[in-house]
């Protein structure tokens, strides 16, 4: 992959506010298939990538995580440089994704969390009163150097790869908070959303501060886009989503919208509310294989990009049937007469699942769809 050089041409303007990462840094990524699908522009191929690309899946991420914690691994700049890069070394994905946890920003404030392995995100001591409220200070770039400096090495390695920031949206960390970890039916969530309403209200606003300062940092450092992760908010009522969960997200993809990057949002189950989540102010909404793209397209509504979403358990069975499942996405996006569309699954890739397989799948997106 070629490095970005001072010969980059320039990039049309995009927005960006004083003080902000000039488009330059991002130049050579400008016109790759992915950024161009996110903007609506003719791609020479659907552009693919795959959530959870960079991690258990590939052989080569157990060798250099080996006797690193997860939390400590996202600390590690060179190590990012390296987890980060090898889905696309490996693939030839259409874009990078950040190798990164949605609280890493969390602990960088001083959250007492921890990822347990084969439970999750661990929180020491949850968030459940107005007083507890007071331990959520503002993250500010200085709480996480090495996340500046991982994304300026990789956007020099990556060249005209795109690479895609991200974080856990307000939501879901707002869950986990409450919860103390994971959780199957958000009893304490609920409960404060429906019992204490100003109390929740004051909870996801001040997540929405941290998540913005996060992705800004991310987007000052040279990142092409990002994506807003919502992995618990399929278990909401869209009245409840609009009503005490819309505002938080909205804020953030408000504080990004002047660096003029594109912006993803994605949630697990959420057929629901994906005309919802649109509204919440994403350039691109990302779609669960539960829902078919013509209906999702519906509900989305026009001027949206869409991402997915082929079902990652296709992923086990034969080449042909992968292949057969494959086209029905692309044919399912080309009928709706947009190249608004990137390949990718409806969920992450498992973690038992065949690096090879997805090296196929991603051969075979670009050639079943070169223009």
């Amino acid at each position: 992959m070629s490095e970005t050089t001072a010969d980059t041409p320039a990039v049309p303007p995009t927005g960006a506010t004083p003080g902000q990462q000039p488009d330059a840094r991002r130049g050579a990524a400008y016109d790759s298939a992915f950024l161009r699908a996110c903007r609506h522009e003719p791609v020479p191929h659907t552009p693919v990538w795959f959530m959870r690309q960079a991690g258990r899946s590939l052989p080569e991420y157990l060798k250099v995580r080996e006797g690193i914690p997860m939390l400590e691994s996202c600390m590690r700049p060179e190590l990012v440089k390296e987890i980060t890069l090898q889905p696309v070394r490996r693939h030839e994905v259409d874009a990078a994704i950040f190798f990164s946890d949605i609280v890493v920003p969390l602990k960088a404030i001083g959250i007492d969390v921890d990822i347990k392995p084969g439970i999750g995100p661990v929180i020491g001591d949850p968030i459940r009163t107005a007083e507890d409220l007071k331990r959520l200070r503002p993250l500010e770039p200085d709480d996480v150097p090495y996340i500046t400096e991982a994304v300026g090495l990789l956007v020099d390695e990556l060249g005209s790869t795109p690479l895609i920031g991200f974080a856990g949206a307000p939501y879901t960390l707002a869950s986990y908070l409450v919860e103390g970890g994971p959780s199957k039916n958000h009893e304490n969530t609920k409960a404060m959303m429906y019992g204490a309403p100003e109390l929740w209200a004051a909870l996801v606003d001040r997540l929405a501060d941290i998540t913005s300062a996060f992705l800004k940092v991310q987007i000052e450092a040279g990142a092409s886009a990002v994506q807003l992760f919502d992995s618990w908010v399929g278990s909401l009522a869209p009245d409840d989503y609009r009503r005490s969960v819309m505002p938080a997200s909205t804020k953030v993809f408000d504080a990004v919208a002047g660096y003029g990057v594109p912006r993803i949002h994605f949630g697990v189950g959420t057929g629901e509310l994906l005309g919802l989540m649109g509204q919440a102010g994403a350039d691109v909404v990302g779609v669960d294989w539960r829902v078919p793209l013509n209906v999702a397209a519906e509900r989305v509504g026009p001027g949206k990009g869409l991402q997915g979403n082929l079902d990652p358990a296709v992923l086990f069975a034969p080449t042909r049937a992968v292949e057969t499942k494959a086209r029905e996405v692309l044919h399912a996006a080309q009928a709706l007469g947009t190249s608004g569309h990137i390949f990718n699954l409806g969920h992450g890739v498992l973690p038992s699942m065949d690096p090879d397989a997805l090296s196929r799948l991603v051969a075979f997106v670009h050639e079943a769809s070169a223009r």
